[in-house]
């Protein structure tokens, strides 16, 4: 019987159930240590992450393979262009490689989010961008922002697949997928789903 467990990870806790560095982990959130994570976020990233003992669902999220949709939320510095736009959808190089096309917007409105601890640029000299993307290469959304002159300041995982992150979960909470979310995810996934935990 798997268990599957939606997270919002904090800025500054690591994707992991130990570290030697004593930095804080999903494990001091009260996360079972038995749970791996779907894909990994950066520590100074924030956002969704599903924790499970699902192998072959950690596999079917996380392999290059299966191309499962990521949409991220980034603040980044300066006005990108429509140029600029249009560079990141079709892909740019990065040391990793050309990416593969994503799709990016601009928001014209800054997304409603919990607090940031740490202090940001002013709003008038930054600029929000959705982002979805079909690969999860290392630091990914930092290195193609960085690669077309605009640093990425926050970034907030808001979905994998068709499992978005809940209004109502602020960050550092976590609780059990509901019986419909874990349907829905597995479909998606194209997993076989024996008697869960619920």
């Amino acid at each position: 019987m798997f268990r599957y467990v939606i997270v919002y990870k904090p800025w500054g806790v690591l994707c992991a159930t130990r570290d030697r560095h004593g930095r804080r982990t999903l494990t001091s959130l009260g996360i079972p240590r038995t749970l791996n994570s779907a894909g990994r976020l950066d520590l100074d990233s924030e956002g969704l992450v599903l924790s499970t003992d699902d192998g072959q669902l950690i596999h079917r999220l996380t392999h290059p393979r299966y191309h499962h949709s990521k949409t991220y939320l980034a603040l980044v510095l300066g006005k990108p262009t429509s140029t600029v736009l249009k560079q990141l959808r079709a892909g740019v190089q990065i040391k990793l490689g050309t990416t593969l096309p994503a799709a990016v917007e601009a928001l014209r409105v800054p997304p409603a989010l919990p607090l940031f601890p740490q202090p940001l640029p002013a709003p008038e000299k930054t600029t929000w961008l959705r982002l979805v993307l079909y690969e999860g290469l290392n630091r990914q959304i930092k290195r193609m922002t960085a690669a077309v002159g605009h640093p990425t300041v926050r970034l907030v995982r808001i979905a994998i697949g068709p499992l978005s992150l809940p209004h109502d979960l602020a960050p550092g909470q976590w609780r059990d997928l509901t019986v419909t979310e874990r349907q829905i995810l597995l479909l998606a996934a194209k997993v076989q789903s024996p008697k869960s935990k619920v």
